[in-house]
């Protein structure tokens, strides 16, 4: 009897010891999955965001449009008034119009003056970016264009549209300088700009598509700000950013 538990114990032992030995070997590559997973669904990191444009090819036609702010966030207001939140969704809405023309299915992050988060959410404006890149994860666009106004209330005197990209995405510089070309020509821009490179901005940094920022105009331009108001130059804008969208696509 005293043999046979012997036995049975050291049977124990060897089962114990594999059991070791399996779990040193697969749960760090479970770990290492699980990791992936949260990392994925808490969005892009910086480091991964350069490799999106050339794994992700986005869905054949589609377009993502995004007016920037919304609800509470009412962004830049104009020394007349002008609301960034509400000429961000009047120039998306025809440059959707215009892309819709071309046959691009075009989807709007947001259609009204709302914004993106619940009532209750501790956190409006980082519910709202969230929501944002999520809506433009699930469309899986060939490209992306977030529509702001900008602002340089250290001097009025600074005008003119300019184009953002995120700085290590190839093919978001190729969209911003093809959009910023074609404004800067159309709208015959006296000081032209150059798009620019970011690193910071939520919506570049975490898109999974090819994304650009277009800051329109600056409202703290009092002359800058009347124009955007102008239906006939809205319009121009509008028609501006779609021909740039257009000639990036041609080449892309």
């Amino acid at each position: 009897m005293e043999i046979k538990k012997k036995w049975i114990l050291k049977l124990l032992q060897y089962i114990m010891l594999l059991i070791l030995f399996a779990a040193a070997i697969f749960l760090p590559i479970y770990g290492a999955r699980w990791e992936a997973e949260k990392t994925a669904g808490n969005g892009t990191s910086e480091s991964e965001r350069s490799d999106t444009d050339a794994v992700i090819s986005g869905s054949a036609q589609k377009i993502v449009i995004d007016p920037g702010h919304g609800g509470f966030d009412s962004g830049m207001v104009g020394a007349s008034g002008a609301s960034e939140k509400v000429l961000n969704l009047v120039f998306s809405k025809k440059l959707a119009s215009l892309l819709e023309s071309e046959g691009y299915e075009v989807v709007l992050t947001r259609t009204t003056e709302d914004g993106l988060y619940d009532a209750d959410a501790s956190n409006k404006k980082a519910q709202d970016m969230e929501r944002r890149v999520a809506i433009i994860a699930e469309e899986n666009p060939i490209l992306t264009v977030s529509i702001h106004q900008n602002s340089y209330p250290e001097d009025s005197s600074v005008r003119g549209p300019q184009v953002f990209y995120f700085e290590q995405s190839v093919e978001g510089e190729k969209l911003a300088a093809a959009i910023q070309e074609s404004l800067n020509t159309e709208l015959s821009i006296a000081r032209p700009r150059t798009q620019k490179g970011n690193t910071t901005y939520y919506i570049l940094k975490r898109s999974v598509s090819t994304t650009v920022i277009v800051e329109c105009g600056f409202l703290t331009n009092p002359e800058e700000e009347a124009l955007l108001q102008e239906e006939t130059y809205q319009e121009q804008v509008a028609q501006a950013i779609c021909d740039g969208i257009l000639e990036y696509l041609k080449k892309r």
